[in-house]
């Protein structure tokens, strides 16, 4: 038996580019690894079945997905009985089935002896999800294109954060559509280089310790158009940095928004502020706590 930690990551900056003719959106972010994590088992088997904790049936699970995408391109006749055990909420911007399916065919093609290389299941992953593949990659990757060209960055600094997941779900479409909506479809964003750099100037601020440097440049392009549909997001948001984060923004395209604390026991105690909310003290992931299966 082979038993996995599927971890959730976050978004330090998120812009959202020009839409492509293939109606995806080019983007740019830096996304990372947190101490959140799903738990997967996996067994050989005669046939593949899932046990999950969540109802959903298995067609439509990115873990049953990703087992039977292996399953047919590696041509494997053995199954795998699989039981997923989730913590992180789905609809949330955390990347929960995104990591599912990632350590689901790392596992796989392992426990079936399939041999497929990193860059083999990085491409299976993406057919999935343009999140998949940061997963082969983390803990820390600036990710461009439709998320799946990234560059793995060394870390060794952890954060303490508080992520609270509102009470709503945000679909990841609507978020885009909506976004779209409130541009001009025909124009790019017009972001000068500066701005993007961003991304480099968030990992210096990463790499050095500087909270207060990471306030003033942590970005998320879907936020506000989010927040004007599901206001509640926003109230977590301030209601954070009103509970002593130093920072805080929505990862992805929501629902759940990040305080960036600067010790435990600050964001513990901001716990209490959210008592009807999904709420989780996690640290940022460094390499050392980082690996895959």
């Amino acid at each position: 038996m082979i038993t996995v930690k599927a971890p959730a990551k976050i978004n330090w900056s998120l812009f959202v580019l020009d839409k492509r003719q293939d109606g995806y959106h080019n983007i740019l972010s830096l996304m990372q690894c947190v101490g959140l994590y799903d738990v997967i088992d996996f067994e050989l088997a005669d046939t593949l079945t899932l046990n999950s904790s969540i109802e959903l049936p298995g067609d439509q699970n990115l873990v049953f997905k990703a087992a039977s995408l292996l399953k047919n391109y590696s041509g494997i006749s053995m199954g795998a009985r699989i039981t997923l055990s989730k913590e992180i909420p789905s609809g949330a911007g955390l990347g929960g089935g995104s990591s599912d399916a990632a350590y689901t065919l790392m596992a796989l093609n392992e426990l079936w002896n399939a041999r497929l290389g990193k860059d083999q299941l990085k491409a299976l992953g993406a057919s999935l999800g343009f999140d998949v593949p940061f997963f082969f990659e983390g803990p820390l990757a600036r990710a461009e294109d439709c998320g799946e060209q990234l560059s793995r960055l060394p870390v060794s600094v952890d954060y303490i954060l508080l992520l609270v997941k509102a009470d709503c779900s945000v679909p990841t479409s609507w978020a885009y559509g909506a976004l779209d909506s409130e541009r001009d479809a025909k124009v790019a964003p017009a972001y000068i280089e500066s701005e993007k750099d961003n991304i480099g100037m968030i990992y210096h601020a990463l790499a050095s310790g500087d909270f207060y440097g990471l306030a003033e440049i942590m970005r998320n392009d879907f936020e506000n158009t989010v927040m004007r549909r599901y206001p509640v997001i926003r109230d977590v948001k301030e209601r954070l940095l009103r509970s002593g984060a130093v920072a805080a923004l929505m990862s992805g395209s929501g629902s759940t928004v990040f305080g960036l604390f600067n010790n435990e026991g600050t964001a513990m105690e901001a716990v209490k502020h959210f008592p009807s909310y999904f709420c989780r003290v996690v640290k940022t992931l460094t390499d050392q706590d980082y690996g895959s299966i």
